[in-house]
């Protein structure tokens, strides 16, 4: 029996009746972010309704299947779970990007994730194209490391044993060009050559660059790019 004590209905329900069509396709269209409930968007099918409530199914609403995102986060230093800033109230407007769906923040994959002192682009994504380009451990990071102390003598070649490119940009400020990072392996190098980091900020993965998003801010990666 669909109606409660109050007299309430499923959303699904009521949107079934108003379209017709089958109950998992007014879920599709809820989840899909078509429905809205008395002026306000509602993405949960499992929502009630009074009879007195206006439900409004947007005129370009489609079954077509929820494409998988991949999301790029402008992670701050001391940020130890990123994946919390990925709200509706924190997508930047400072690049172009599609409409938010709470769906887009859930079951999401975190790639190559970041110490928690440091800051930079982190990745998330729901698209199993990406997650099996990260798998092969291949895809280069480029990250700015202030430091201080003075290194040792042929430190410099020690550090490019890894597998990428670490140089000087001016006295204090290194850039590493790297592939197979690990959380921590930057500090410990650093500290083998008389280095202690001051910070690290990474501002490009692949060939995917950070550019101007602001801190704490995140966009969604567009058709067009590729890491």
């Amino acid at each position: 029996m669909e109606t409660s004590l109050d007299n309430t209905i499923r959303l699904s329900k009521r949107v079934a009746e108003m379209r017709p069509c089958s109950r998992r396709e007014a879920e599709i269209y809820i989840e899909g972010g078509f429905v809205s409930v008395d002026g306000v968007l509602t993405e949960e099918a499992g929502a009630r309704v009074a009879p007195e409530q206006t439900v409004t199914i947007a005129d370009d609403a489609t079954l077509l299947e929820i494409v998988p995102v991949t999301l790029l986060l402008h992670k701050p230093a001391g940020a130890a779970q990123p994946q919390h800033l990925l709200r509706a109230d924190t997508l930047t407007r400072t690049a172009p990007g599609q409409r938010f769906l709470k769906r887009h923040v859930v079951n999401l994959t975190e790639h190559l994730p970041l110490d928690p002192q440091a800051s930079g682009m982190t990745v998330f994504t729901q698209d199993f194209r990406v997650n099996r380009k990260f798998s092969d451990d291949n895809v280069e990071q480029e990250i700015i490391v202030e430091v201080s102390g003075t290194i040792i003598e042929n430190g410099l070649q020690q550090l490019n044993q890894i597998n990428g490119k670490v140089s000087w940009q001016n006295e204090t400020r290194m850039r590493w060009a790297v592939k197979g990072l690990k959380l921590g392996t930057i500090e410990k190098l650093c500290k083998e050559v008389g280095l202690k980091v001051v910070s690290m900020k990474r501002i490009r993965i692949g060939r995917i660059a950070m550019a101007s998003l602001p801190a704490g801010e995140w966009r969604y990666l567009q058709e067009y790019e590729k890491f």
